[in-house]
Protein backbone atom coordinates (compact mmCIF):
# COMPACT_ATOMS: atom_id res chain seq x y z
CA UNK A 1 0.00 0.00 0.00
CA UNK A 2 1.96 3.54 -0.98
CA UNK A 3 1.77 6.25 1.50
CA UNK A 4 -1.21 7.72 -0.35
CA UNK A 5 -3.35 4.91 0.77
CA UNK A 6 -2.28 5.17 3.63
CA UNK A 7 -2.99 8.90 4.90
CA UNK A 8 -6.63 8.24 2.92
CA UNK A 9 -7.28 5.35 5.99
CA UNK A 10 -5.85 7.29 8.44
CA UNK A 11 -8.13 10.49 7.09
CA UNK A 12 -11.04 7.94 7.08
CA UNK A 13 -10.25 7.30 10.75
CA UNK A 14 -9.37 11.03 11.61
CA UNK A 15 -13.22 11.76 10.20
CA UNK A 16 -15.04 8.63 12.32
CA UNK A 17 -13.10 10.12 16.05
CA UNK A 18 -16.12 10.07 18.46
CA UNK A 19 -17.21 8.24 21.05
CA UNK A 20 -20.32 7.33 23.14
CA UNK A 21 -19.96 7.50 26.72
CA UNK A 22 -16.52 5.63 27.19
CA UNK A 23 -16.69 3.39 24.44
CA UNK A 24 -13.53 2.31 22.53
CA UNK A 25 -15.10 -0.53 20.38
CA UNK A 26 -13.99 0.70 17.24
CA UNK A 27 -10.47 -0.24 18.13
CA UNK A 28 -11.54 -3.30 19.81
CA UNK A 29 -8.44 -5.81 18.58
CA UNK A 30 -6.68 -2.98 17.12
CA UNK A 31 -4.57 -2.41 20.11
CA UNK A 32 -4.70 -3.31 23.62
CA UNK A 33 -3.79 -1.85 27.40
CA UNK A 34 -4.64 -2.71 30.51
CA UNK A 35 -4.28 -6.80 30.09
CA UNK A 36 -2.16 -6.81 33.29
CA UNK A 37 -2.24 -4.06 35.74
CA UNK A 38 -0.85 -5.51 38.96
CA UNK A 39 -4.71 -4.57 40.63
CA UNK A 40 -8.57 -5.19 39.86
CA UNK A 41 -10.07 -1.76 40.46
CA UNK A 42 -13.90 -3.89 39.82
CA UNK A 43 -12.81 -6.35 42.59
CA UNK A 44 -11.19 -4.57 45.03
CA UNK A 45 -14.44 -2.01 45.33
CA UNK A 46 -16.43 -5.21 45.41
CA UNK A 47 -14.46 -5.89 48.36
CA UNK A 48 -15.43 -3.16 50.36
CA UNK A 49 -19.31 -2.28 49.20
CA UNK A 50 -22.03 -4.23 50.82
CA UNK A 51 -25.97 -3.52 49.03
CA UNK A 52 -27.03 -1.32 52.46
CA UNK A 53 -23.81 1.60 51.70
CA UNK A 54 -24.32 4.69 49.87
CA UNK A 55 -22.21 4.94 46.80
CA UNK A 56 -21.11 8.13 44.53
CA UNK A 57 -19.28 7.32 41.53
CA UNK A 58 -17.42 10.47 40.47
CA UNK A 59 -17.09 11.44 36.57
CA UNK A 60 -18.85 8.23 35.82
CA UNK A 61 -18.40 8.37 31.88
CA UNK A 62 -21.80 7.08 30.59
CA UNK A 63 -21.92 4.96 33.85
CA UNK A 64 -20.86 1.83 31.84
CA UNK A 65 -18.68 0.41 34.43
CA UNK A 66 -21.12 1.98 37.72
CA UNK A 67 -23.74 -0.49 36.10
CA UNK A 68 -21.47 -3.55 35.93
CA UNK A 69 -21.01 -3.28 39.71
CA UNK A 70 -24.80 -4.06 40.24
CA UNK A 71 -25.22 -2.13 43.50
CA UNK A 72 -28.72 -1.20 44.24
CA UNK A 73 -29.93 2.24 42.52
CA UNK A 74 -31.59 3.46 45.37
CA UNK A 75 -28.22 3.51 46.81
CA UNK A 76 -26.26 5.11 43.86
CA UNK A 77 -25.36 8.19 42.83
CA UNK A 78 -23.22 9.45 39.83
CA UNK A 79 -21.89 12.52 38.65
CA UNK A 80 -20.41 13.73 35.13
CA UNK A 81 -19.81 16.55 33.07
CA UNK A 82 -19.07 15.79 29.59
CA UNK A 83 -21.57 16.94 27.93
CA UNK A 84 -22.58 14.11 25.91
CA UNK A 85 -22.18 11.63 28.91
CA UNK A 86 -24.02 13.87 30.79
CA UNK A 87 -26.90 13.39 28.11
CA UNK A 88 -26.30 9.88 27.63
CA UNK A 89 -26.47 9.68 31.75
CA UNK A 90 -29.77 11.16 32.05
CA UNK A 91 -31.38 9.00 29.60
CA UNK A 92 -29.72 5.68 30.90
CA UNK A 93 -29.36 6.10 34.83
CA UNK A 94 -32.08 8.43 35.68
CA UNK A 95 -34.92 5.86 34.41
CA UNK A 96 -33.26 3.31 36.68
CA UNK A 97 -33.88 5.38 40.29
CA UNK A 98 -30.15 6.22 40.23
CA UNK A 99 -29.27 10.11 41.79
CA UNK A 100 -27.64 11.36 38.59
CA UNK A 101 -26.28 15.11 38.93
CA UNK A 102 -24.21 17.22 35.96
CA UNK A 103 -20.94 17.74 37.88
CA UNK A 104 -17.50 18.65 36.92
CA UNK A 105 -15.25 16.54 39.68
CA UNK A 106 -13.00 19.50 40.76
CA UNK A 107 -15.70 21.08 41.51
CA UNK A 108 -18.14 21.15 44.91
CA UNK A 109 -19.70 18.20 44.47
CA UNK A 110 -23.37 18.51 45.24
CA UNK A 111 -24.54 16.76 47.66
CA UNK A 112 -24.93 16.95 51.61
CA UNK A 113 -22.49 16.44 54.33
CA UNK A 114 -21.11 12.78 55.45
CA UNK A 115 -24.17 11.67 52.67
CA UNK A 116 -22.01 8.52 51.49
CA UNK A 117 -19.95 5.34 52.44
CA UNK A 118 -17.85 4.99 49.63
CA UNK A 119 -16.83 7.17 46.90
CA UNK A 120 -15.18 5.87 43.71
CA UNK A 121 -13.69 7.40 40.38
CA UNK A 122 -11.87 5.66 37.99
CA UNK A 123 -9.69 7.87 35.49
CA UNK A 124 -11.86 11.42 36.73
CA UNK A 125 -11.10 14.35 38.07
CA UNK A 126 -11.51 14.86 42.04
CA UNK A 127 -11.18 17.02 45.30
CA UNK A 128 -9.83 15.30 47.73
CA UNK A 129 -11.07 18.22 50.14
CA UNK A 130 -14.85 17.00 48.91
CA UNK A 131 -14.86 13.12 48.70
CA UNK A 132 -13.78 13.82 52.28
CA UNK A 133 -16.54 16.20 53.20
CA UNK A 134 -19.33 13.83 51.51
CA UNK A 135 -18.24 10.97 53.10
CA UNK A 136 -19.35 9.32 56.44
CA UNK A 137 -16.64 8.60 58.89
CA UNK A 138 -15.07 6.19 58.24
CA UNK A 139 -15.89 6.35 54.55
CA UNK A 140 -13.79 4.99 51.66
CA UNK A 141 -12.60 6.34 48.71
CA UNK A 142 -11.20 4.05 45.96
CA UNK A 143 -9.61 5.31 42.44
CA UNK A 144 -7.83 4.50 39.56
CA UNK A 145 -5.89 7.09 38.11
CA UNK A 146 -4.28 7.95 34.70
CA UNK A 147 -0.52 9.17 35.76
CA UNK A 148 1.57 12.03 34.36
CA UNK A 149 3.27 10.08 31.81
CA UNK A 150 0.78 8.24 30.71
CA UNK A 151 1.25 7.53 26.44
CA UNK A 152 4.41 9.61 26.32
CA UNK A 153 6.07 7.54 23.66
CA UNK A 154 3.04 7.67 21.67
CA UNK A 155 2.88 11.49 22.23
CA UNK A 156 6.46 11.84 21.20
CA UNK A 157 6.87 9.60 18.15
CA UNK A 158 3.65 12.10 16.63
CA UNK A 159 4.19 15.31 17.83
CA UNK A 160 7.29 15.35 19.55
CA UNK A 161 8.49 17.23 23.37
CA UNK A 162 5.38 18.11 24.56
CA UNK A 163 3.94 19.01 27.42
CA UNK A 164 2.44 17.10 30.93
CA UNK A 165 -1.11 17.78 30.55
CA UNK A 166 -1.44 16.87 34.22
CA UNK A 167 2.06 17.28 35.93
CA UNK A 168 0.89 16.32 39.23
CA UNK A 169 -0.96 13.07 38.67
CA UNK A 170 1.82 11.00 40.44
CA UNK A 171 1.20 8.72 43.02
CA UNK A 172 3.00 10.28 45.82
CA UNK A 173 1.28 13.87 45.18
CA UNK A 174 -2.41 12.66 45.57
CA UNK A 175 -1.33 10.39 48.67
CA UNK A 176 -0.39 13.68 50.38
CA UNK A 177 -2.98 15.51 48.65
CA UNK A 178 -5.31 13.06 50.76
CA UNK A 179 -2.97 12.67 53.80
CA UNK A 180 -3.74 16.28 54.17
CA UNK A 181 -7.70 16.51 53.63
CA UNK A 182 -7.62 13.82 56.45
CA UNK A 183 -7.71 10.37 55.22
CA UNK A 184 -5.43 7.15 56.31
CA UNK A 185 -3.82 5.50 53.31
CA UNK A 186 -4.97 1.79 52.75
CA UNK A 187 -3.88 1.10 49.58
CA UNK A 188 -1.46 2.87 47.32
CA UNK A 189 0.17 1.29 44.03
CA UNK A 190 1.50 2.80 40.92
CA UNK A 191 2.78 1.13 37.81
CA UNK A 192 3.91 1.11 33.88
CA UNK A 193 2.61 -1.41 31.40
CA UNK A 194 2.61 -1.48 27.59
CA UNK A 195 0.08 -0.07 24.90
CA UNK A 196 0.15 -1.78 21.45
CA UNK A 197 -1.09 -0.44 18.01
CA UNK A 198 -1.61 -3.08 15.53
CA UNK A 199 -2.40 -1.05 13.30
CA UNK A 200 -1.58 3.24 12.58
CA UNK A 201 -5.08 3.80 11.40
CA UNK A 202 -6.43 2.65 15.34
CA UNK A 203 -3.77 5.06 17.00
CA UNK A 204 -5.25 7.67 14.61
CA UNK A 205 -8.34 7.36 15.94
CA UNK A 206 -7.13 6.98 19.47
CA UNK A 207 -5.14 10.12 19.41
CA UNK A 208 -8.44 12.39 18.57
CA UNK A 209 -10.06 10.90 21.67
CA UNK A 210 -7.19 11.13 23.88
CA UNK A 211 -7.41 14.75 22.75
CA UNK A 212 -5.60 16.55 26.01
CA UNK A 213 -2.81 14.37 25.65
CA UNK A 214 -1.97 14.63 21.74
CA UNK A 215 -2.61 18.24 21.62
CA UNK A 216 -3.43 19.87 18.14
CA UNK A 217 -2.69 16.35 16.87
CA UNK A 218 -4.04 15.86 12.98
CA UNK A 219 -3.32 13.26 10.20
CA UNK A 220 -1.81 16.78 8.29
CA UNK A 221 0.42 18.03 10.82
CA UNK A 222 1.49 14.46 11.68
CA UNK A 223 1.79 12.79 8.27
CA UNK A 224 5.45 12.52 8.89
CA UNK A 225 5.25 10.94 12.29
CA UNK A 226 2.87 8.58 10.83
CA UNK A 227 4.64 7.44 8.11
CA UNK A 228 7.46 7.06 10.50
CA UNK A 229 5.04 4.75 12.82
CA UNK A 230 4.27 2.79 9.50
CA UNK A 231 7.53 1.54 9.19
CA UNK A 232 7.92 0.84 13.15
CA UNK A 233 4.64 -1.26 13.24
CA UNK A 234 5.95 -3.35 9.67
CA UNK A 235 9.76 -3.53 11.37
CA UNK A 236 7.78 -4.70 14.79
CA UNK A 237 4.48 -5.77 14.52
CA UNK A 238 3.08 -3.03 16.43
CA UNK A 239 3.42 0.23 17.43
CA UNK A 240 4.16 0.43 21.46
CA UNK A 241 4.05 3.09 24.34
CA UNK A 242 3.59 2.65 28.40
CA UNK A 243 0.61 3.69 30.15
CA UNK A 244 1.05 5.07 33.34
CA UNK A 245 -1.93 3.96 35.99
CA UNK A 246 -2.00 4.37 40.34
CA UNK A 247 -4.74 2.68 42.60
CA UNK A 248 -5.31 4.56 45.56
CA UNK A 249 -7.92 3.34 48.66
CA UNK A 250 -8.32 5.76 51.45
CA UNK A 251 -10.43 6.02 54.81
CA UNK A 252 -11.91 9.32 55.83
CA UNK A 253 -10.35 9.62 59.23
CA UNK A 254 -13.17 11.10 61.08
Amino acid sequence: MNKHELINIWKTEEHAAHIHGWDFSHIEGRYTEETDLPWDYRHIILDYLKPEMKLLDIDTGGGEFLLSLHHPYGKTSATEAYPPNVQLCRETLLPLGIDFQASDGKDPLPFGDSEFDIVINRHGDFNAEEIHRVLKSGGIFITEQVGAENDRELVELLLGKTKLPFPEQYLDIVCKQFHDAGFYILDAQECFRPIKFFDIGALVWFAHIIEWEFPDFSVDHCKNSLLHAQQILEQNGCVEGRIHRFLLVARKSK
